[in-house]
C-alpha cells in the first residue's frame, strides 16, 4: 500500500495536537506511541483510514473533545472519524468516573466496527508492551502514574479488554496482547 497525502496531513495534525505532551512516566513525546500504534495498525493489515485513525486515535480525549472530533471529520472524512470516536472511551467533559468509562468502552468494543477493534487493540498493544518494560525496571513504583485505575483498575482493565479481543479478533494481535498482559500479571504477582 502507497500511503497518500492525507497521511502525510494526519501525522503532521496528529503531531501539532500532542506536541507538549508526554508518554505517563516520562521523557518520550507522546507521538511516539502515536506512531507505534499506526505501525501496528499497518503491519496488521489495517487501511490507510485505520492507520490515520491510529495517529488521531487520543486526540479527542486528550486534545479537545468533540471540537477535535469535527475537526478530524472536516479534514479526514467520515471513516476516519468514526473509527477515532469508536477508539475514544469519552467524547465530552467532564469526564465520567474512571470505571464507568472503562466498562462503559468495554461493552462498546463488544459491537465495534473491525477497524475500531483493531485500532484499539494495536493502542492496547503498545500500552501494555510499555507497562510491562516499565514494570521490570520500576516494579510496583509503576503504578502511581496510573491515577485512575491504578495497579488493580489497570490489570483488570488490560484482562477485560483482551478477553474482548481474543472473543472476536484482530487475531494474531489479541494473542500478542494476551502474552503480554499474562506477563504483567505474573510481574504483579511476584512484585
Amino acid at each position: 500500500m502507497i500511503l497518500s497525502e492525507a497521511f502525510d496531513e494526519a501525522l503532521a495534525f496528529a503531531h501539532g495536537l500532542h506536541r507538549r505532551q508526554g508518554r505517563k512516566g516520562s521523557d518520550t513525546p507522546y507521538i511516539a506511541h502515536l506512531l507505534a500504534v499506526c505501525s501496528i495498525v499497518l503491519e496488521n493489515g489495517g487501511s490507510e483510514a485505520a492507520a490515520i485513525a491510529a495517529l488521531l486515535h487520543d486526540a479527542v480525549e486528550d486534545q479537545g473533545g468533540l471540537e477535535t472530533l469535527a475537526a478530524i471529520r472536516d479534514r479526514f472524512g467520515e471513516e476516519v472519524a468514526e473509527i477515532v470516536a469508536g477508539c475514544s472511551d469519552c467524547l465530552g467533559h467532564p469526564k465520567p468516573p474512571w470505571r464507568e468509562r472503562k466498562e462503559a468502552y468495554l461493552a462498546h468494543l463488544a459491537t465495534a466496527s473491525p477497524e475500531v477493534r483493531l485500532v484499539s487493540c494495536a493502542d492496547k498493544v503498545h500500552n501494555a508492551r510499555s507497562v510491562v518494560r516499565d514494570y521490570k525496571a520500576l516494579g510496583e513504583a509503576l503504578w502511581p502514574r496510573f491515577k485512575g485505575g491504578g495497579r488493580d483498575g489497570s490489570l483488570w482493565y488490560y484482562r477485560a479488554g483482551t478477553d474482548e479481543f481474543l472473543r472476536g479478533g484482530p487475531l494474531p494481535l489479541a494473542n500478542e496482547l494476551d502474552a503480554l498482559v499474562t506477563e504483567m500479571e505474573r510481574l504483579a504477582a511476584d512484585g
